[in-house]
């Protein structure tokens, strides 16, 4: 990943404007930079280890999705804003254990990590019974670290191809984690991997599957260049995480 400073801790509403703006402008600049339209991108909050006291700040600053990398901590922000906030999405963007799908199955909107058919199965399963649809993203390995979840880009097709039968499913495009680097050349790179791979299966893809969920705080403006369509920021909108 790129080395970029967290933005300043928010702690107010005004916080999370100023935050989000200065965001949003950079999200800007970067499209303007690679001569695409900024509205051309969409930015996915990373809400994990963020108290519901603080986003409900950033709610009313203008937050609308909290993607989440644990199922049980975004479920428990599902019950506790479900009420007030019944118009928020919610987006899983870590790996899912298939004895955790039932969950993902009761709230989620967006899920960015599906590397398994067996996954698949067991979502569509779950989904049947809550009579509800999820967006998927195939997470691929572009970056080849073993620390990275997500399949081959050979394996992409296949898996894209047996999602066909599973209604419940609707498969959006494709996600990826760039190496944890300073080299913006290779980050570059694997982003550059991942946007191959769409436009290569996009020939016998569902309609609607075009999206690139790639490009974190720190490195989020190089996936632009190469064609991100959702950046997952965190650290840029919240301040540095306590991990504690």
């Amino acid at each position: 990943m790129t080395s970029q400073p967290a933005a300043a801790h928010a702690a107010t509403t005004e916080d999370f404007i100023r935050n989000l703006a200065a965001v949003n402008q950079r999200i800007a600049a970067a499209c303007a930079a690679a001569g695409r339209e900024a509205g051309s991108v969409r930015l996915l909050p990373v809400t994990k280890t963020i108290s519901t006291e603080r986003l409900a700040l950033a709610i009313a600053a203008g937050v609308d999705t909290l993607g989440e990398n644990k199922v049980q901590e975004a479920h428990g922000k599902y019950e506790h804003f479900r009420e007030d906030f019944p118009h928020l999405r919610y987006a899983i963007i870590g790996p899912l254990q298939t004895n955790k799908a039932k969950f993902v199955a009761q709230f989620a909107d967006e899920f960015h990590a599906l590397d398994s058919l067996k996954l698949a199965e067991t979502l569509q399963r779950r989904l049947e019974v809550e009579d509800r649809t999820l967006e998927v993203f195939i997470q691929v390995n572009t970056s080849g670290e073993e620390s990275k979840s997500g399949i081959l880009a050979s394996e992409a097709a296949g898996l894209l191809a047996s999602l066909a039968p599973l209604d419940r499913l609707t498969p959006v495009g494709l996600m990826t984690m760039a190496a944890n680097t300073n080299d913006e050349q290779q980050v570059r790179g694997n982003f550059a991997s991942l946007r191959q791979t769409l436009e290569q299966l996009q020939q016998n893809a569902p309609q609607g599957f075009e999206h690139l969920s790639m490009g974190m705080s720190g490195d989020y403006e190089l996936a632009i260049a190469e064609g991100a369509t959702v950046v997952r920021v965190g650290q840029g909108i919240f301040g540095a995480r306590n991990y504690a």
